[in-house]
């Protein structure tokens, strides 16, 4: 049986949240790094600093839990509720006072991340990038698209019309991957 007396407060949830979080030890959610100090608190949240990129983060950093603007009391519970009793979004919403489009939003970004798919890489990795047409200009239409004078040239980004995908071989299992990314910099490499 779930200890419900853990949601009671956001204070409580915050708690349970980073002792989950972080039950192998602390460490930089950006960088990988172990060596962390505490660094104030905001809210119910432990601040904390990493001392190799020198970024803050809180416990809710790089989650789904990051910058809701529900308190993760109501998050927490509406997940627990869905996945062990089978509540409706509408009964949520009805009970913990949420709206139904936030929840949903929130739900369906819980599902994805559920079922993300986790890459295992064993032998030797090759990989590559290539840059996909987003936009339909100078297509839906006979005649050739104007010239775009101002457009920056080089690698496209998500925000552009090219956003990179990155394919992945694994020589090692033989599996092949292709991820979508944001852009392609050494921080997504």
């Amino acid at each position: 049986m779930f200890p419900f007396e853990l949601l009671s407060s956001e204070a409580s949830a915050a708690n349970l949240l980073e002792q989950v979080r972080w039950r192998e030890g602390l460490c930089c959610p950006r960088c990988q790094s172990e060596s962390v100090i505490k660094h104030g608190s905001y809210r119910e949240y432990q601040r904390y600093l990493c001392k190799d990129c020198d970024r803050t983060f809180n416990d809710k950093t790089g989650t789904i839990l990051a910058h809701a603007k529900v308190g993760l009391n109501k998050l927490l519970f509406a997940f627990y509720s869905l996945l062990r009793f089978n509540t409706s979004i509408r009964q949520l919403d009805a009970e913990i006072d949420v709206s139904y489009r936030l929840l949903r939003r929130r739900v369906k970004q819980f599902a994805r991340t559920l079922d993300a798919p986790a890459i295992s890489l064993v032998g030797p990795v090759e990989i590559d990038e290539f840059y996909v047409s987003a936009g339909k200009k100078g297509r839906e239409r006979d005649q050739e698209s104007r010239s775009r004078a101002l457009s920056k040239r080089g690698r496209g980004t998500y925000e552009g019309d090219k956003p990179p995908v990155f394919t992945l071989v694994d020589r090692g299992s033989g599996q092949r991957y292709v991820v979508p990314a944001k852009s392609a910099d050494e921080a997504t490499v």
